[in-house]
């Protein structure tokens, strides 16, 4: 053997030793045992697994009775925080979501061109749910409670008004908007 090759493979054994050396006395040194008891625990309320479409919570009011009061022009506002997101614009391309463009009354699922997740296919049944008005109601408030395995992060609407604005607005968002309930 080259006195080269024994220098490059003593300086690797060197570099490997004095590696596990540090290893081995920094992990005397910064020890730490687990504690016997936890001092706080976190607990969180699981949902439910579906297996496929969920129950949608019941609204404290009558979607039409919501519509009926709703401002578009205050849904254009909270858009601003789906427009990260989505696109809202007739012809515009997806983005980390699908256009938005005429999604009230559309088959949940079926834009062209975005690939949704697992859990909104199974909520889709196939493209037999329509994204109707209650329906993007109780998802706007919490998607993940709705449709379990959803990619969308989005936490919600808590807000009754702010998701009626809201829908009032993705509603005029369309060739032909379908009527509101109760009109």
């Amino acid at each position: 053997m080259s006195s080269y090759v024994n220098m490059g493979a003593g300086a690797l054994l060197g570099t490997v030793f004095v590696l596990m050396s540090v290893s081995i006395a920094s992990e005397g040194i910064f020890h730490s045992p687990a504690p016997e008891k936890e001092g706080y625990m976190i607990t969180a309320a699981e949902a439910a697994p579906s297996g496929g479409a969920a129950e949608a919570p019941a609204a404290d009011k009558p979607i039409a009775e919501l519509l009926a009061s709703a401002d578009p022009k205050a849904g254009a506002t909270i858009f601003k925080k789906c427009a990260a997101c989505h696109n809202d614009t007739k012809d515009g391309a997806n983005k980390v979501g699908p256009n938005l463009w005429g999604v009230v009354d559309r088959p949940i699922a079926s834009h062209e061109g975005f690939a949704y997740s697992a859990g909104m296919k199974d909520f889709s049944k196939g493209s037999t749910e329509h994204w109707t008005f209650e329906n993007l109601n109780h998802f706007l408030k919490a998607p993940k409670k709705l449709v379990a395995g959803t990619a969308m992060g989005f936490a919600g609407l808590p807000k009754e008004e702010d998701r009626a604005n809201l829908i009032v607005y993705l509603h005029n968002q369309a060739d032909s908007p379908v009527p509101l309930p109760g009109k």
